[in-house]
């Protein structure tokens, strides 16, 4: 099977032309190195295949595939092989709304109560600051992205769109003001959808299918799984195992089958700024409010980039892209393209093996940018004492899903320090730092870019925060940083140590060497917390090998993580209560002082983990 692959990638590259393999170049020079290279990067990482578009101004310069679309079948992939795309279905979304938007039947600032009140939803500043249509597509809602249920649902029969956003609706919850901060959340663009099928009377897929898959030629694209999906739909493969069909049940979301030839037509619509041969599909006002960020503090505050309607924008080198990524169990996507250079492309690959997609990516983007001029970026500025003022460290506050947020928090601690005119942030915890040239106090450009990739801005609840991207940061005082990172640190290691020392006590308690009563006590129960967190990492690191059937209901594994979960506070209340009960009794004083220190970090932890709602977890819930 592997042997059928190389003979088919090196098959095609040899009929691509010669691969100047000999030389240093620091990207591809023409479509015919570039497959070259993407077939030694499949092969390098042993991804079965990848669906590749490119598109220019002059049409297409490269539609196709390289590799095998079915290792087991040994199909060969080709230009009308389908990939799952993933969540780059949601632009299909934003560009129904757009033309029910050029039609007059809706408007970006309709609120959701209005358009679609059956809806469940909560939003505790509806009176003041209720969620709009914008929001939806945006991901400003401040929405919970969908929880574990709700991606884990795979139930094959053609449910509703009504009925998937029934089940389950707990995660739509606004955490902040909507309108203020970004979180990329899956709810949102299928109740956008949803307002699509109330304002039209279509379904949504047939609405897709009659405004937008047939007039651009997207012959094969289909939301289900149907005939030609059987046939031509390319097997997924997660860590080189096949994957069954992924039945999306918030297909807006993510569910579209498309090949390279249907992705090539569709990337076309925005290289032709929305016309379809000589007439609009859509205005290009239209798609320029797409590629615009408007809904968030930061976006107000004049930051430059960031997500718009369903469309965000990455930075490669100098050049910033527009795009939409998408990624499925076994599956990546990324439509991307430079709207003032009038080219760009469309990836797809039948694993989610994402080191490779990134490279075969960069590959692409250099080959696409060789010959383009680089942006003339304005000169430094010197920073004001006001703008000094950003200098520190900083803790994300827009997490994408709260229950992570408790790492986040502690562990993704930027800093931000002028180095000579020069803004520079980085990660506290390794990475290279970006830098940003002072516009004014609070408006920051991208070095490489000169494009407004910064700002500082005051957010409602949070106060004065910074905006770059889609991340937003709360600056946090040093004091507090090195305190948080000190008692994750001690706590780490008493955990440890409390595991190293347990077969110790066992041999000596064996051997009759230790006295019944309190002796044992102190040093059991900081043993057994030490356990119960070893307990919950280790099924927590089984249950991500298959999250949906593991974590998204109640199992062995999900149910363990809960238990483990309490089973760590019973045991570090039980070592306070006996180290405070021992400190005057016949315990060695050394074991009794590192019980009482773990026990008392142990507590710390288990309140800090409690009030991030980690203890008593229900991953299904």
């Amino acid at each position: 099977m592997k042997v059928l692959a190389r003979l088919i990638l090196i098959f095609t590259c040899i009929m691509a032309g010669d691969s100047r393999a000999d030389e240093e170049v620091s990207g591809p020079a023409s479509v015919d190195e570039l497959k070259i290279r993407i077939a030694q990067l499949l092969e390098e990482h042993d991804v079965p295949s990848v669906g590749i578009a490119l598109v220019d101004a002059d049409g297409e310069d490269w539609v196709g595939s390289l590799g095998l679309a079915d290792r087991e079948r040994e199909v060969p992939a080709d230009a009308d092989t389908l990939y799952r795309i993933g969540s780059t279905s949601k632009m299909f979304v934003a560009l129904a709304v757009l033309r029910l938007l050029e039609q007059g039947r809706l408007s970006l600032d309709d609120r959701l109560v209005d358009l679609a009140p059956e809806i469940e939803f909560e939003n505790p500043w509806a009176a003041t600051d209720p969620v709009r249509l914008v929001h939806l597509l945006e991901h400003t809602t401040g929405w919970d992205d969908i929880h574990l249920p709700e991606f884990a649902h795979n139930d094959p029969t053609p449910v509703t769109l009504r009925e998937a956003l029934d089940f389950h609706p707990h995660s739509r919850t606004s955490r902040w003001k909507p309108g203020t901060r970004m979180s990329y959340c899956n709810a949102g663009p299928p109740v956008a959808a949803y307002i699509v099928e109330k304002t039209t009377g279509l379904d949504f897929e047939e609405y897709v299918q009659y405004n937008l898959f047939d007039p651009l030629g997207m012959e094969t694209a289909t939301y289900r799984l149907d005939d030609v999906v059987r046939e031509k739909g390319a097997t997924l493969y997660s860590r080189g195992k096949p994957q069954d069909y992924w039945h999306i049940s918030k297909r807006p979301s993510g569910a579209i089958n498309a090949s390279p030839r249907d992705m090539a037509n569709f990337l076309g619509l925005f290289l032709r700024r929305g016309m379809v041969e000589d007439w609009p599909l859509v205005s290009k006002e239209s798609l320029a409010r797409m590629e615009r960020a408007e809904s968030t503090n930061g976006a107000r505050a004049g930051l430059e980039v960031g997500y718009g309607l369903a469309n965000y924008s990455s930075v490669h080198e100098h050049w910033i892209y527009r795009e939409h990524g998408g990624g499925v169990l076994g599956g990546l996507t990324e439509l991307a393209y430079l709207p003032e250079a009038g080219l760009g492309h469309v990836i797809m690959i039948n694993s989610d093996d994402s080191r490779a997609f990134n490279e075969i990516s960069d590959l692409v983007r250099d080959y696409e940018t060789a010959h383009l001029a680089k942006p003339v970026v304005a000169g430094d500025v010197a920073p004001t004492a006001a703008g000094r003022v950003l200098e520190g460290y900083y803790y994300p506050i827009n997490p994408r899903q709260q229950i992570g947020y408790f790492i986040s928090r502690i562990f993704s601690i930027q800093t931000l320090r002028f180095e000579d005119h020069r803004l520079a942030r980085k990660p506290a915890f390794g990475g290279d730092p970006v830098f940003y040239l002072p516009r004014d106090d609070a408006r920051y450009a991208s070095e490489k870019t000169g494009r407004i990739s910064l700002v500082g801005t005051t957010d409602p609840l949070a106060g004065e925060v910074v905006h770059y991207g889609s991340t937003v940061l709360k600056p946090v005082s040093s004091v507090r940083v090195w305190l948080q990172w000190a008692i994750a640190g001690l706590w780490g290691l008493f955990v440890l140590s409390a595991i190293l020392f347990g077969p110790v006590w066992l041999v000596r308690w064996l051997l009759g060497r230790l006295p019944p009563g309190g002796p044992i006590r102190v040093r059991l129960w900081p043993l057994l917390a030490a356990l119960s967190v070893v307990a919950f990492l280790v099924l927590g690191a089984v249950g991500m090998i298959d999250p949906f059937d593991r974590l998204g209901s109640p199992t062995a594994v999900s149910t363990g993580l809960l238990i483990a979960s309490v089973l760590f506070v019973v045991f570090s209340v039980l070592g306070v209560l006996c180290v405070l009960g021992t400190r005057n009794g016949p315990v060695n004083r050394a074991v009794w002082w590192h019980s009482a220190a773990a026990s008392a970090l142990n507590l710390v932890v288990a309140a800090y983990l409690f009030a991030h709602g980690i203890i008593g977890v229900a991953t299904w819930a």
